[in-house]
């Protein structure tokens, strides 16, 4: 098994967005107007941006999301391939969805980090709390517009990718809220390498963990794929493979095709236990290393940033870095992960 990559040391703070302001766009943004109400070939929910195909057969509902952020290509990219292609499924229904499409209609790509959202993360609104409170925002009522919908799915894949270059992987939530599972679903989908369990997210509940998804009784069951880097091509091969693979596990599609559309090889997955987050105290957030994700830091209290007046280090041997962010950030935002490779 390859390990992550070996974290450098390095003695000079990095602004937290010194490496993503420097990673070029790769990918094109397909327009995806003509996908906002449905062909006369699928049955309509009445919800924009919905595609739902029926087989009549019975089968799980199968349900894959793209635009969960609107800056993230690769999902509207492999969304499109599949309608293109005119997937059907071979039993139960299976679900085409464009989520956040007001924050994709802001997509610059002079600009790229700047349409992640409209007024705030669309993946930290899927408390019960927040979908029947009385706060507003653009993501908050399209969530309120979906959320029966997303209720109804047996089977969720979640297309995300990240802001610094790293290797894919799926993240499967919490491990007493449904992660277990997450990562059997994970594995019979063979891939990316590296399956993340973590505690959750401290600014709000994200849709892999709702309801019958964050149960562990439930057979109802969901992952959240990072696909590699927002604007890299390697994301839009990423989510192609993995949402085909995903597909023909569900039983929705034929064998032969998709594999005729897959490109990369499966390898040998591994487990990673996210034992606690790092959040931004200050706006003064400044790393000390290029990190780019899944380098393992060998000793514990390694100094791998400064925030204020705390030095940020590493809790124990062998700690491995998940998802640095070094976007814009504010107060109260993650910045990193730290994880245990799980034998």
């Amino acid at each position: 098994m390859t390990s992550p990559t070996q974290a450098s040391n390095h003695s000079q703070p990095l602004a937290a967005n010194h490496l993503q302001s420097q990673v070029p766009v790769e990918l094109h943004a397909p327009d995806i107007s003509a996908y906002r109400r449905m062909s006369s070939i699928s049955r309509s929910p009445d919800l924009d941006y919905v595609w739902r195909f029926e087989s009549g057969k019975p089968g799980p509902h199968v349900l894959i999301q793209a635009l969960t952020h609107g800056n993230e290509l690769c999902g509207a990219i492999t969304l499109d391939f599949l309608l293109r292609q005119e997937v059907r499924p071979l039993h139960g229904v299976l679900s085409l969805v464009f989520a956040n499409v007001e924050a994709y209609k802001r997509w610059d790509p002079a600009n790229p980090h700047g349409n992640r959202f409209c007024d705030e993360d669309y993946n930290r609104v899927w408390g019960d709390e927040a979908l029947n409170g009385s706060r507003d925002s653009i993501e908050l009522r399209r969530a309120r517009e979906l959320v029966n919908y997303i209720d109804s799915a047996d089977y969720l894949l979640d297309l995300h990718s990240m802001s610094a270059p790293c290797e894919a992987l799926m993240v499967c939530g919490v491990r007493e809220r449904g992660g277990l599972k997450s990562v059997a679903l994970s594995q019979a989908i063979g891939l990316p390498r590296w399956l993340m369990m973590d505690t959750g997210h401290p600014a709000g509940l994200r849709m892999i963990e709702r309801g019958r998804f964050g149960d562990p009784a439930s057979k109802a069951v969901a992952a959240l794929l990072e696909a590699g880097q927002h604007w890299e091509q390697q994301s839009e091969v990423v989510a192609r493979d993995a949402s085909l693979r995903f597909l023909l596990h569900t039983g929705m599609v034929d064998k032969d095709w998709a594999l005729s559309h897959c490109s990369l090889p499966l390898p040998a997955q591994q487990v990673i236990q996210v034992t606690e987050a790092v959040i931004a105290k200050t706006k003064s957030f400044q790393w000390f290393g290029d990190y780019q994700g899944l380098e393992v830091v060998e000793h514990a209290g390694t100094a791998l940033a400064q925030d204020g007046e705390h030095t940020v280090r590493t809790p124990y041997d062998r700690c491995v870095l998940v998802m640095p962010t070094r976007a814009r950030f504010n107060v109260g935002n993650t910045m990193l992960r730290f994880g245990r490779i799980e034998a």
